[in-house]
């Protein structure tokens, strides 16, 4: 029986209560959260052990659940990693480039397992195409919010685009070659919205926008590679593929286009989507990496690397766009 305590009971935290209950051979025993009125509340709604001390929660649990700001995953890593817990941390990884790095450096050392909470890899509408053929050349994504005060500590870069950023870095098998960024902060100190151009040394092309001062909501992906086109979209768990027909494409709709090279089929499919609950998923894909001793889906290692690159658009953002 693996024994978890989570680590901040917000808005999220509370999900990650409620999932880890329905987790076969896992047993939840407490929550660390430094907010008396959240906690309180927790604890009488849950029924759930409230620890007032974070080392004592640690020591009690085998999973350390970190669902706490951004600005806390380093020293709440750092200590449960110490202690030889295996770690689940909400994305992003960490702050900081330099404190993402020691963290890697430190679950290689303490041989314990470390996943990252970038949960649009358990999306059903993404793991419905995750047994195709994916070699985009050119992709086109649109991830939009409605503003909330909620996790406005870090930029929209790191609260929103880094899902995709670990999705396209998931997919792509080639190194980054340039990045163009621009990017306003309309209603915090960080940027609120903005594009993104990645390219990369194979010559596929990524075109990125987030925003969390839209009017409406949107997370679509959109995949062009030779002879297909895939559009996925998160939000309303739909995935819709247009491509060459091939023999085994059964029970399709299909219709013949005249080229100049010749007439051609083209298919149009709609994947039967398998509902499920994405965190509910990613926690249970974490507990099986630890009990078969296996690597975790979204590693210590692509949360780096989505960080990474999450950073070094900051980076052009900050050296070129106007803050209002």
């Amino acid at each position: 029986m693996l024994k978890v305590g989570v680590f901040g009971v917000g808005h999220l935290g509370k999900f990650h209560l409620n999932n880890w209950k329905e987790i076969e051979g896992v047993k939840l025993v407490g929550f660390f959260d430094p907010n008396d009125a959240q906690a309180k509340e927790v604890s009488e709604t849950y029924g759930i052990r409230r620890y007032a001390d974070a080392g004592k929660l640690m020591d009690a649990c085998d999973i350390v659940d970190i669902v706490a700001p951004t600005d806390h995953h380093y020293a709440i890593c750092m200590q449960a990693i110490r202690k030889g817990k295996h770690v689940f941390v909400e994305k992003p990884l960490a702050n900081t480039i330099e404190e993402g790095r020691e963290i890697v450096k430190l679950v290689r050392e303490a041989n314990v397992k470390l996943q990252v909470g970038h949960v649009e890899r358990f999306n059903p509408a993404y793991l419905a195409v995750k047994e195709m053929q994916l070699n985009p050349m050119f992709i086109e994504v649109h991830r939009l919010a409605q503003f909330n005060p909620r996790g406005t500590e870090v930029s929209v870069i790191l609260d929103l685009m880094i899902h995709d950023i670990d999705i396209i870095l998931s997919l792509i098998k080639s190194d980054v070659k340039q990045i163009s960024a621009s990017g306003v902060a309309v209603m915090t100190d960080t940027p609120d919205i903005a594009n993104v151009r990645i390219e990369f040394h194979n010559g596929c092309v990524a075109n990125l926008t987030s925003s969390r001062i839209s009017m409406k909501k949107m997370r679509k992906i959109r995949l062009f590679q030779k002879d297909a086109y895939i559009g996925i979209d998160f939000l309303a768990k739909k995935t819709e593929i247009i491509k060459l027909k091939q023999p085994e494409d059964q029970n399709v709709f299909s219709f013949d286009l005249d080229t100049p090279s010749g007439k051609k089929t083209i298919a149009i499919a709609n994947p039967d989507i398998k509902e499920s609950n994405a965190i509910l998923t990613e926690l249970q894909a974490f507990v099986d990496a630890i009990n078969n001793n296996t690597p975790t889906i979204v590693s210590e290692i692509d949360g780096f690397l989505a960080m990474e690159v999450a950073h070094q658009i900051l980076h052009k953002i900050n050296s070129t766009s106007i803050l209002v």
